[in-house]
């Protein structure tokens, strides 16, 4: 596979920026197996965003010979209060994110999969925290804590300004030639590029994905980021603490329907539309084409080949909003039934499925 092929890999959906493409390609032609990761908080229930679109841009990674690291940040879940700060829930939370990954069709035996609480072992782990930390200003450090979905106004434990650090250090333990993050994260991910040439390591190329919006649609919570449209995307993120909005992996046919129904939709916004961005970055990228039935009446039952046709008769008023939720909400329940169904089946599975849904969420 040539370089301009595996670099298309890497760019399709939901990949929204890379900094910068031309040190990527750089990368590419001269490293044929790169290393990659991406961390998460275990803090909940998996949902379209953090199962199964996650699924779909980690194959796009091994697809072009990239090495992976899935990272089970469980300190830096404990770190941010999720879970009530419970090490033993959140260990158990990280344990059910390996079987989601597993049941959204991620391939396990090819990924390596890293915990935090292990990785901070090594004393070269907290020597080079401490040379980050020699870096960087603490104001510089009180802006990036927004990467833990909080605002600098919420700095209120000196956990809050340990953890950007960490993160920081993550990058260059683990290897990490791509940062493969939510645009969320670019905070951080930009302080590693900027402080790795100083203390002997390298400068990580950042590949930062599209954040799935929440199904109550565009809200703007201010304080995350100085660009407004950033600012709309992070805190319109779907969320596993608000449960409406978010599609879990184990909801059932009923379910999804009254979600996707319930939704925001509003006729021809093609700019800030929920269900549409899950025709974009999860349809589209399972299927090759979407169809929406509908009545003789309305228009017969159309057949897309591209999003940008759905797009398009959207914005102009082609495409009714109540046709496009059924369409979305019977292609979601294709898509979940398996992996819904590994949960019931799978006695290990379905053991930490309930755990995790009994546990209360915390922010």
């Amino acid at each position: 596979m040539d370089v301009e092929e595996r670099l298309r890999l890497i760019k399709l959906p939901p990949t929204e920026e890379i900094v910068t493409e031309e040190e990527l390609k750089e990368l590419l032609e001269t490293k044929k197996h790169p290393r990659a990761y991406d961390g998460f908080e275990t803090s909940g229930l998996l949902h379209l965003g953090s199962g199964i679109l996650r699924a779909i841009k980690l194959q796009d990674f091994l697809d072009a010979g990239c090495k992976f690291t899935l990272y089970i940040a469980d300190w830096f879940a404990y770190l941010n209060n999720k879970l009530g700060g419970d090490l033993e829930l959140i260990r158990k939370t990280g344990e059910y994110y390996i079987e989601g990954w597993k049941a959204c069709g991620v391939n396990m035996e090819k990924v390596d999969v890293v915990w935090a609480s292990d990785l901070a072992q090594s004393p070269e782990y907290w020597e080079t925290f401490l040379k980050i930390s020699k870096h960087v200003t603490l104001n510089r450090v009180k802006r990036t804590v927004t990467i833990m979905g909080r605002k600098e106004t919420e700095i209120k434990q000196f956990a809050f300004l340990v953890y950007p650090i960490m993160q920081a250090t993550d990058i260059f333990m683990l290897k990490a030639d791509i940062c493969q993050l939510g645009i969320d994260q670019r905070k951080v991910n930009m302080l590693a590029r900027e402080i790795g040439p100083k203390i002997g390591f390298w400068k990580p190329v950042v590949v930062s994905h599209h954040l799935l919006m929440g199904l109550q649609g565009p809200t703007r919570m201010g304080g995350f980021e100085e660009d407004k449209k950033l600012d709309t995307q992070i805190s319109s993120k779907m969320s596993k603490s608000k449960p409406m909005t978010a599609v879990f992996i184990h909801d059932t046919p009923d379910e999804i329907r009254v979600k996707i129904k319930r939704a925001y939709c509003l006729a021809r916004d093609v700019k800030t539309n929920p269900i549409l961005e899950i025709v974009k970055y999860i349809i589209f990228r399972k299927f090759k084409t979407f169809v929406v039935e509908r009545a003789e009446k309305y228009g017969g039952t159309v057949e897309y080949v591209s999003y940008s046709e759905v797009e398009k008769d959207f914005a102009q008023g082609k495409l009714h909003p109540l046709d496009l939720k059924n369409a979305v909400a019977e292609y979601l329940i294709k898509i979940i039934d398996p992996v819904r169904r590994h949960f019931e089946r799978n006695p290990k599975a379905r053991k930490l499925y309930e755990i995790v849904k009994e546990a209360q969420i915390t922010r």
